[in-house]
């Protein structure tokens, strides 16, 4: 049973996360940025259990299923946590790079069963406590979690101490770029079409992590943000794409692949030259168009026939560091397909990897000299009414046993400039390399952040 209590006024948000803070598997699915894709904040923490697997978190999540309850915020309780890009690549056959002693200790997989949520949604300025269950065990949630939004917040710092060194690749520039010569002669054999290559940077840390994802999120409000703390490691996520979305309602399945990267520029002039290169560009349009056509293969997998479309193609997206073309591939969910089945015939999303899909992901175990981890991967939820919402984790920084470690990437084509792609991958980089090496100041704020309530 599925039981709802009005939170008024709505807590903030980021407030909230700094009160549950510490919390078992503590997770905030953040959506920070202004705009429709940034209508809805997920906050959960001390689940009923943690499954390794997808296939283990559908099985807990099917005694646990109810029907949605109309007016709220789709997710409603149920399965939510991270999926690693490596495991993904390991249901492909795919051998992952060996790890070294800087590749952060993350489980592949981790979906937990939260009976409870915080949730918000923005454009309405409303909030809710969801918590499903018999009655005496919803009670005692509720209590618990209306003394916890009481109680005076742990402090935290005004900023994150910055790291002792600046952010160091595991690749110099020479080998990154030689990294995309070498797909360049892949592609010219025929092997492949795209691949995404990244670097992975990392550095020492030593301060808040809350006080870093409060600055990420300060300096590029996303869409599909995330604040997790799962078993000794903290995830600061500020990604901008969405992996997968699923109507629990309409079983409308979207995904919303980014493909075409360009700076923002110092001045106005400049950035809309910039914003006008990218739509303009042959190369980029190529190579979403590329990754467009391996979605709908993906989608069609699962969704009814001749129901896969494509609303959008070759939107502009700005971002606070970057412009992005981003395109929206839909279909409907075939009967007795579910969730799970989506994200796996996606899993890891196409423009990430590049295409075919399985030849892309054995090119960048080759020439990628670390597993990727929880990059590349999906981090969101499906709800205990069917609903799903899943980001791909790019722009996000692991934080584990003193370090942050993080990676950027850029989509390799034939036409590709290996100088050009690497710049590409230090635009990525950009704002979690101010977030790290930045001075003792909070940075300015955009979009919808709030002070600490």
């Amino acid at each position: 049973m599925t039981h709802v209590l009005p939170l008024v006024p709505a807590p903030d948000p980021f407030g909230t996360c700094v009160r549950f803070s510490g919390l078992p598997y503590l997770l905030f699915l953040d959506s920070s940025a202004q705009g429709a894709l940034s209508r809805y904040s997920f906050l959960a923490a001390d689940p009923v259990a943690v499954a390794r697997t997808p296939e283990a978190a559908r099985d807990m999540l099917r005694t646990h299923r109810h029907p949605p309850v109309a007016g709220l915020p789709p997710f409603q309780g149920g399965i939510a946590g991270y999926i690693g890009y490596d495991w993904g690549a390991e249901q492909e056959q795919v051998v992952r790079p060996p790890a070294d002693r800087l590749t952060p200790d993350l489980p592949d997989v981790a979906l937990a069963l939260y009976d409870w949520v915080i949730a918000w949604d923005h454009l309405e300025a409303k909030a809710w406590l969801i918590t499903t269950g018999n009655g005496e065990r919803s009670a005692a949630r509720t209590a618990w979690v209306r003394d916890r939004l009481l109680a005076q917040p742990p402090a935290i710092p005004d900023h994150p101490a910055p790291t002792p060194e600046q952010p160091r690749s595991n690749v110099s520039r020479a080998e990154f770029e030689a990294g995309v010569a070498r797909i360049r002669e892949y592609i010219a054999a025929g092997d492949v079409y795209q691949v995404n290559l990244s670097q992975r940077f990392h550095a020492p840390f030593v301060g808040s992590a809350l006080a870093l994802y409060r600055r990420l999120r300060a300096r590029n409000p996303a869409p599909f943000g995330a604040y997790l703390e799962y078993g000794g490691a903290q995830v600061a996520s500020i990604s901008p794409e969405r992996f997968l979305r699923l109507d629990a309602m309409t079983r409308a399945a979207e995904a919303r692949p980014i493909k075409g990267t360009r700076p923002r520029g110092t001045t106005a002039v400049t950035d809309a030259g910039l914003a006008r290169e990218l739509l303009e560009s042959e190369k980029d349009r190529a190579e979403n168009v590329m990754i467009v056509d391996l979605l709908r293969n993906d989608l069609g997998k699962v969704c009814r026939p001749g129901s896969v479309r494509v609303p959008k193609l070759f939107a502009l997206e700005a971002h606070p560091t970057v412009h992005h073309l981003v395109s929206t591939v839909t279909g409907e969910l075939r009967d007795g397909a579910d969730a799970f089945d989506l994200l796996r015939a996606a899993f890891p999303g196409g423009s990430v990897t590049g295409a075919p899909k399985i030849r892309a992901m054995q090119i960048i175990a080759e020439l990628e000299r670390a597993p990727r981890g929880l990059y590349c991967g999906a981090i969101g939820y499906v709800s205990a009414t069917g609903a799903m919402d899943f980001n791909i984790p790019i722009r996000t920084i692991v934080l584990r046993d003193g370090s942050a470690t993080f990676h950027a990437g850029a989509g390799i084509v034939w036409d590709s400039e290996p100088a050009a792609e690497y710049e590409e991958t230090l635009a990525k980089a950009r704002t979690m390399i101010e977030a790290l090496t930045s001075p003792r100041k909070m940075p300015r704020t955009r979009g919808r952040v709030h002070p600490l309530a």
